[in-house]
Formats: C-alpha cells, sequence, structure tokens
C-alpha cells in the first residue's frame, strides 16, 4: 500500500532555529529517504516552500476567487511531502516514527493513497 507522509511545521519554530540546525535537519531527512528507497519503501518527496507563497483557490458564490497564503488558519503549515509503500499502516508507522523532521518539531500526517478510483458514471 502507499502512504504520503505530510510533513507539517510550525513555521515560527522552525524560522527560529539557526541555519545549520535547519540544514542539519534537511541533510538528515535526505539521508533517512535514501535508505528508505534502497529498501525499496520510498517513492519521493519535496519540500514546499514557506506558506506564505501559497495562493488558495475556492468556490464563493459561483465565483472562483484566489487567496493569497493558505486557507486554513493553523498552528502547523504544509512544509513537504513523501510517498513511500507499506505492508500496511503499522509499517509506515514504524517508518514515520523515526523521521529526522520529527526531532525537528515537525509532525506528520500519514495518509493512504487510495488505489481505486470512482467508476465513471
Amino acid at each position: 500500500m502507499r502512504y504520503m507522509l505530510l510533513m507539517c511545521r510550525d513555521e515560527k519554530q522552525w524560522g527560529a532555529l539557526s541555519a545549520e540546525e535547519r540544514a542539519a535537519a534537511y541533510w538528515a531527512t535526505v539521508e533517512y529517504s535514501e535508505g528508505l528507497r534502497k529498501r525499496g519503501l520510498y517513492e519521493r518527496g519535496d519540500p514546499l516552500e514557506m506558506s506564505s507563497t501559497a495562493t488558495t483557490v475556492r468556490m464563493e458564490r459561483g465565483k472562483v476567487v484566489t487567496t493569497d497564503g493558505p486557507f486554513a488558519e493553523t498552528k502547523e503549515q504544509l512544509g513537504g511531502y513523501s510517498i513511500v509503500e507499506a505492508k500496511d499502516l503499522d509499517e509506515v508507522l514504524a517508518i514515520v516514527n523515526r523521521h529526522p523532521l520529527l526531532r525537528a518539531g515537525h509532525s506528520i500526517e500519514v495518509r493512504p493513497i487510495r488505489a481505486e478510483q470512482p467508476k465513471q458514471p
């Protein structure tokens, strides 16, 4: 089963880290991901720019409206993602529990990727 790991960070807390601490967390994550790739568990992943660079698109009263920044007001913002292959939730949680970004203050949301798409009517 494929899972998406959504890396969420408190951007104020992340910004309070020194450049060296952020770089160390980044490179530890790259190394961790490479280890998963060698085991055939890691497909891909990418960091995202800060949430202030986001644009949200939604429909309001039948009209498309765009707004700068994220739509949801939350303490944590989406900072990146990874796609991993695991046999079940227990295996993916074991992967996430060792993830270096947890030690850098991130939370990681784990979502199964839907294998089947609805049939077209």
